[in-house]
Parts: structure tokens; sequence; C-alpha cells
């Protein structure tokens, strides 16, 4: 018998908040994003019509997102679907809520399965990582997985987004082994996911006041460096002219696009953790 959906075991409110929490940015006409306390939950679609939600913030952020969603789209107007960048707690939060208030697929690479259906939790946080006082923290952050099987689907392998017919997705692993980044060509946004971030994730100072700068993947969760790097230079490679990251304020323009080349040209040096369970001896190789 196939187990019931739920929320992760260990799903829990995580007291910590940014002075963007509660905040709503639009950077493109159909291109929205709302952070909700530390994590950034982003809506695409035209405000009149279809629409698709990316991400599902923190734990017990379903009704909150929810009401966001109906001031902008209009109340009863559900997504066409919603796209996982990853599993992490801190962007599926509320997705249980959603599920039940909406009744619409969810998408996310096969990758992530194992930790979207209840089968495996991802490692414990790296507390032992160079990092502020976040990282310091982290063993409080839930890891056990969530179970959507009911609706869960694989995205298209033609790299396709369901719902959102000009936008493709990139593989782009290491802070998870199945997280995917969203990237529009015409007017080259990039929705980046954790692959880099524009805050300092481990400092909770720069995560309070929001300090706007393109930092690596945040470090305490973030379990192949090497990878991280590769998807870092892949992404930079687009050169996206808007990047909403899954944390932190959006970045357009020069500021985005030299800080991106800066952090793939010296990854290893600004990037990677000088220690850390997941940082291998051969980081500087």
């Amino acid at each position: 018998m196939e187990e019931k959906m739920h929320q992760s075991k260990d799903n829990k409110f995580i007291p910590m908040t940014s002075i963007s929490s509660g905040k709503g940015r639009e950077i493109r006409n159909d291109v929205f994003y709302y952070t909700n306390q530390i994590v950034n939950v982003i809506m695409i679609g035209d405000p009149a019509g279809d629409w698709v939600l990316i991400d599902a913030g923190m734990p017990k952020s379903g009704e909150e997102i929810v009401k966001v969603a109906e001031k902008r789209f209009g109340k009863g107007k559900k997504p066409v679907a919603i796209i996982l960048t990853h599993g992490h707690f801190d962007h599926v939060g509320g997705l249980v809520h959603l599920i039940n208030e909406w009744g619409v697929p969810v998408y996310a690479h096969p990758l992530e399965f194992l930790y979207l259906t209840g089968e495996k939790r991802y490692p414990e946080p790296d507390t032992s990582v160079e990092g502020g006082m976040l990282a310091k923290i982290s063993s409080i952050y839930p890891i056990e997985p969530i179970n959507i099987s009911g609706v869960l689907r694989e995205l298209p392998t033609d790299f396709t987004v369901p719902g959102l017919p000009e936008w493709k997705w990139i593989h782009v692993p290491g802070h998870s082994p199945g997280q995917v980044a969203l990237f529009r060509e015409k007017d080259k946004v990039l929705i980046a996911a954790d692959a880099f971030v524009t805050v300092k994730q481990d400092s909770m100072y720069k995560v309070l006041v929001q300090k706007t700068e393109v930092q690596g993947p945040p470090v305490y969760l973030t379990t192949n460096w090497e990878m991280a790097e590769e998807s870092v230079q892949k992404l930079e490679a687009l050169k996206p002219d808007y990047a909403v990251t899954g944390h932190g304020s959006h970045m357009e323009g020069e500021e985005l696009k030299q800080g991106l080349k800066h952090l793939a040209d010296n990854f290893k040096e600004d990037g990677v953790p000088s220690h850390g369970k997941f940082v291998r001896d051969e980081r500087k190789k």
C-alpha cells in the first residue's frame, strides 16, 4: 500500500529571517519572486494568464505562498504546475499544503526522486565546514525526505519546462544531485536555484541584511564541490542578464556578469571552503 503523502518527519518552523522576508519583486512583467524568511519562491507567468510556481519555501510556508499567489494572480487561480529546483527543506517546506490546495503536478529531476518519495534522507548538514553562524547551527535543519509520490513527475528529457514553453531546464548538480536551473534565452533570465546565490548564506549578518554579492552554493549542504564548480561554469557561460537565486536579492546587468565570471574563474579559492567533511583534499589541484 502506497504511503500517504506527507512533509518530512522532521519538518518544523525554523526561526530565522531577513529584511527581505515578506517582500516580492517583479524583475520582468512575468517573472516575480517572493522572499519567504530567507529563501526565494518564484512565480513565472503573466498575472492575467497561466503561471508556474518554482519551489515551495521554508517549512510551514504553504498558506503564506497561497496568499501571495492570490494577490498576484487572483483568488482561485492555481498554477499549471510546480517545478522544484531541488528537494532541500527550504525549497519544499510548504509543498504538501500547496498540493492539497491546488492539486497540480510537481516536476523535478529524477536524481532528486529518492528525497521526494520518502525513500532517502539528505546527508546531515556539515556543521564542521568553514563558515559563519548559519553553518554552525545547520544541524537543526530538516533532512528527512518528503513524500509526494502521487503527484511527482520527471522533468521532460528534451529540457523543456512544463507550462513554460520559452524556458529550458539545466542540470546543475553539486549542491544536490538533481538540482536544476531554468533559463529563458530571449531576455537571458536565469533562475539559478542554489548553484550560486547572491548572499553569503553561511553568514547570519549578511543573510539578515541581505548584502548582495555573487557567492558559491550554501556550504553546509553542498556535498560535491567538483560538480558545484562545473555547474557555476555552465551557468556563467549563458551570460545571464538577470538572475534570481535561491537566497539573496536578484542581480542583473554587469554586476551580475562580472560577479559570476569572477566566481567561475576563482571557484576553488572563493567558492570552496577551506575545510569540511565534503571538501576533498584535491580542492586546490
